[in-house]
């Protein structure tokens, strides 16, 4: 698309219509030709979304290779196959053994850990494709004069688009025309209720999204009315181009456990190629200072190659990346049943280190649903209780609970709730729905708590007139004919609710709308008999709870009703609404939901702050804070779109972490906000579920979409999907990626602190002139992957710690080695090979002893032994920082005993069961031999135990 000339939607709103067709050159009555529909084609492009390129899938897969632990395995396994060529070549090989299998295995090895890799990064990003779906609806337009339908795409500024309810927009556009036209905007917004549009406002150009009231928007749906629509701006140019544009600008950062994996692969293999480099060297300045010369010394080279082989492929934890893709796999399972959807494997541990949930307001902390929280009338304020539309609440007045019988102005007001109402409530399955204007399903709501059914007062009073309602006029009125329950005399034998009240006329008239116009109208005041005069006084104290209602911010409503001695004729609306009698306010809330104060106390308690930011009003913003305990009385200062967008980054940087609200805010406001918390240092989850939301969602360090409110948008941007919109849901899960990190950390430790010891092992031995390396690739593969394996997998499901909801969250930015793990790791390695080299020097003397009966490679085997039944001891060991094990709960974790157990059968049949043993090079172990295996690895266990025993006595915490 080329440059588009056109003014920004900024502008169109503080512009008249005449002026707005007359910037688009176009004709309000006959839209554009033909002709200028093709050169407007071509100069501003089709009415598309535009999407940039992204990685291939082919990329995706070759970036898996480009990762520093598999180079050094790729490097390890071409040095293996070049040695594997010559031993074969030399004819080198024993009888039946296989050429080249360190190789194959290591290749095997770092393909499935490549193939793992893509599986977890080749989710290719559908926001943008959804956005597409929005934005390219079949139209109604004017060309030339007649009316025709043509596609989304097609649309062009200056074409006069024709809507009605029903209808969803495909671009932005002025109102030039309208009737009672409301359009529902809350995907775009935020904002819960309809719209009302008007043609005859010219707006500042600082106006807020959720406020141009005469522009309609791209993607929003049209609920109620028609208008005529000028098209300003068509493609990335409309609001939803901006968001398309703000979700391509955004780039994936790593996550805290990608970034740890990447520290820890830099530190692995420096350290590996340092200790390669060392013992090569050492063992070369041996070789030369022994006077070694010719062939001796280059076959000595090439088994110091074979040890740096083998140490190269020990210090690379080659199943690491399964165990925590599975860990991650099940943590994800753990979420599902509890309602949270985890879209990206890396997401489960991100959860952990959130620091700052940022929520939306409608449909996240709240219902979704406007319920009514107060009732004013007759001079008393009364509290209303009940959640979402079920009928179900109570009256107080004073703190005490009191019914309609007993204050029969309340009943007087509900009826006109139910009367004055195009709504309806219906039951399903105890679901209890609204089929209409969820204001309107409110009033419904209101009356059934007090016993006024709509129905049944619908045939009592049935409409036979109404005034409807119109933004202009802000107030609608409906005529009920009084329907006598018997032939007596009419003010006798009507319901005791209307006794007094409707005299001798046939007539009623009820009247809601704006309290203050429908206040004007009034000359009376219901005082819950009959009707008194409405004084000066009075109005001023309806007046001053009507603000004070307001400042709380809920939505208030005025209402009043008149009997009447026959129907007004159509059109006398501004005659006939005269001359009320008032019956009082109503006053409501989309209500929070009633289990996210529990949830944002739990935050609070776990070093989360919980953020609002909303499109709502600021009034209605600070109100839902302040009963959820978002902000508190000491801050409880909002910070609205406007001021918002006059800050510069630097300023509103400084502002983030002392704001917890935000109101009127539009879709760059959050994006903003989210990166700036995030140059603050600070984690970011953020929650939504509007196309609004998919930038900031994108943006966050984790994403979380509403999964039945939410859009596909929101969805295909996020991280998280709330199954149940439950912003208590996030807790849970946040919970959970607190225990995946911790067990994370514990098979991390678990996993090298025995490489260290495998890899001080093997360089040992040369060095101490053992002859031969005790390990060979093969073997230390399979330690790498089963040995390691599968007491990891059952380590990486250990029940969380009682206080992991009661600490703050650990810096996403913190070290894999911090708190102590790496210090752990050294130490436990050295101990590691300590034990194993003694056991080491042992067997080497006394296989290589005179009258020794068996292989002398023995010795070997039993160094593998060691160190496999070595690492049993520390799985069962490690369960627990700093309780002993006898102090644990074995049937907490009972996987850990059964993979101990079946890890231990599996390394004996590879010294028992001849095909094994032949493949893996390893000897039959006699009684004495295998006890003493057992004996050394049992030492890792006491000497693990024995910390514990230390640290407590010294009144320290182990790591």
């Amino acid at each position: 698309m080329s440059a588009h000339s056109l003014p920004d939607n900024a502008v169109w709103h503080s512009l008249e219509p005449k002026l707005a067709i007359q910037q688009l050159s176009t004709s309000a009555d006959k839209g554009l030709t033909p002709e200028e529909v093709q050169q407007r084609l071509q100069k501003y492009g089709s009415n598309e979304l535009e999407e940039s390129g992204g990685r291939s899938s082919w990329e995706i897969l070759i970036d898996q290779f480009k990762n520093i632990m598999l180079l050094m395995l790729i490097g390890v396994a071409f040095v293996s196959g070049v040695l594997d060529f010559l031993s074969w070549r030399a004819g080198e090989l024993k009888p039946g053994e296989l050429p080249f299998k360190d190789t194959i295995a290591i290749l095997a090895i770092v393909i499935l850990n490549g193939i793992l890799g893509y599986v977890q990064e080749s989710r290719a990003e559908q926001a943008l494709a959804a956005l597409k779906k929005l934005s390219s609806p079949n139209v109604r337009v004017i060309r030339n004069g007649k009316q025709v339908e043509i596609a989304g795409k097609d649309l062009v500024p200056g074409d006069l688009m024709l809507v009605e309810a029903g209808v969803q927009l495909a671009a932005d556009g002025r109102v030039i025309e309208q009737s009672n036209l409301q359009i529902r905007e809350s995907a775009l917004t935020g904002e819960a209720e309809a719209v009302n549009k008007r043609s005859d406002l010219t707006l500042p150009e600082e106006t807020a999204l959720g406020d141009r009231i005469n522009l309609v928007f791209q993607g929003t749906e049209v609920v109620n009315g028609r208008g005529k629509i000028v098209v300003t701006n068509t493609g990335m140019k409309t609001e939803l181009g901006k968001i398309a544009q703000m979700l391509q600008s955004v780039e994936s950062e790593p996550t805290p456990l990608q970034q740890r994996m990447a520290q820890l692969g830099n530190v692995l293999v420096t350290g590996s190629l340092v200790l390669v480099a060392l013992v090569i060297a050492a063992g070369m300045f041996q070789a030369i200072s022994s006077g070694v010369t010719g062939n001796k010394l280059l076959n000595t080279f090439r088994e110091l190659v074979e040890v740096s082989l083998s140490m190269a492929v020990a210090v690379v934890p080659e199943g690491l990346p399964a165990v925590i893709t599975v860990t991650l796999a099940l943590g994800t399972q753990r979420m599902v049943r509890q309602k949270a959807l985890i879209r990206k494997l890396p997401a489960v541990e991100t959860l952990g280190s959130v620091t700052t949930i940022c929520s939306d307001k409608t449909g996240t902390l709240t219902q979704n649903k406007m319920v009514v929280q107060q009732v004013f009338t007759n001079n008393q304020l009364f509290g209303v209780t009940g959640n979402g539309y079920a009928p179900q609440g109570e009256f107080s007045l004073n703190g005490k609970t009191v019914t309609p019988e007993q204050n029969p102005e309340i009943s007087a007001l509900l009826v006109a709730c139910a009367v004055c109402n195009d709504s309806d409530l219906q039951n399903d399955k105890g679901d209890w729905k609204i089929l209409g204007d969820p204001t309107e399903g409110a009033l419904v709501t209101l009356a059934g708590k007090g016993g006024i059914e709509k129905d049944q007062w619908e045939s009592k009073l049935p409409r036979v007139g109404e005034f409807p309602f119109s933004s202009e006029r802000k107030r609608m009125s409906v005529i009920t004919k009084v329907e006598p329950v018997d032939t007596g005399l009419l003010a006798n034998s009507i319901d005791p609710v209307l006794k007094d009240r409707v005299r001798q006329e046939q007539y009623l008239m009820f009247t809601k709308g704006s309290p203050e116009l429908i206040l004007a109208r009034c000359n009376e005041i219901d005082n819950g008999k009959h009707s008194i005069l409405l004084t000066d006084d009075i109005r001023k104290v309806i007046l001053a709870q009507n603000d004070n209602m307001a400042s709380n911010g809920l939505r208030v409503l005025g209402f009043a009703y008149k009997p009447l001695t026959e129907i007004p004729p159509e059109n006398s609306d501004e005659t006939s609404e005269q001359g009320l009698v008032w019956l009082g306010l109503v006053g409501m809330l989309d209500a929070p939901r009633p289990e996210v104060r529990a949830a944002v106390q739990e935050s609070r308690e776990a070093g989360i702050r919980p953020v609002m930011i909303t499109g709502d009003h600021q009034l209605t913003a600070r109100a839902i804070a302040k009963d959820l305990g978002i902000a508190d009385g000491s801050n409880d200062r909002v910070l609205i779109g406007q001021e918002l967008q006059k800050m510069s980054d630097q300023e509103l940087e400084q502002q983030v972490d002392l704001v917890s609200i935000y109101a009127r805010v539009a879709p760059e406001h959050k994006l903003r906000i989210v990166q700036a918390l995030q140059r603050r240092g600070r984690f970011v989850a953020m929650t939504g579920d509007g196309v609004n939301d998919a930038p900031a969602l994108k943006q966050a360090d984790i994403g979380i979409a509403m999964g039945i409110t939410g859009t596909d948008v929101s969805k295909e941007a996020s991280d998280m999907v709330l199954l149940d919109d439950n912003f208590a849901t996030i807790v849970a899960a946040t919970k959970e990626g607190r225990v995946v990190y911790t067990n994370i950390r514990r098979f991390i430790k678990y996993i090298l602190g025995s490489n260290i010891g495998e890899v001080i092992t093997v360089a040992a031995a040369p060095l101490l002139g053992l002859g031969g390396v005790p390990l060979d690739p093969l073997q230390i593969l399979w330690m790498n992957l089963v040995t390691d394996g599968l007491p990891a997998l059952a380590l990486a499901v250990e029940p969380p710690e009682p206080d992991v909801m009661k600490r703050p969250p650990f810096s996403p930015r913190e070290s894999i080695f911090a708190r102590g793990l790496g210090a752990y790791m050294i130490r436990i390695g050295i101990v590691f090979a300590i034990i194993t080299i003694t056991m080491m020097v042992w067997a080497y003397g006394y296989t290589h002893a005179p009258g020794y009966q068996g292989n002398p490679d023995t010795w070997k085997t039993m160094v593998f032994t060691t160190l496999c039944l070595a690492q049993m001891g520390h799985a069962i060991a490690i369960r627990s920082n700093n309780r002993l094990t006898i102090e644990v709960n074995p049937l907490s974790n009972p996987y850990v005993l059964a993979a101990v157990v079946v890890t231990s059968i599996l390394q004996l049949m590879l010294v028992y069961v001849p095909p094994l043993r032949d493949f893996f090079g390893t000897h039959v172990l006699n009684m004495t031999e295998l006890l003493v295996c057992i004996g050394f690895s049992a030492l890792m266990f006491v000497w693990i135990e024995s910390e514990k025993i230390f640290f407590r006595l010294i009144g320290k915490k182990n790591v």
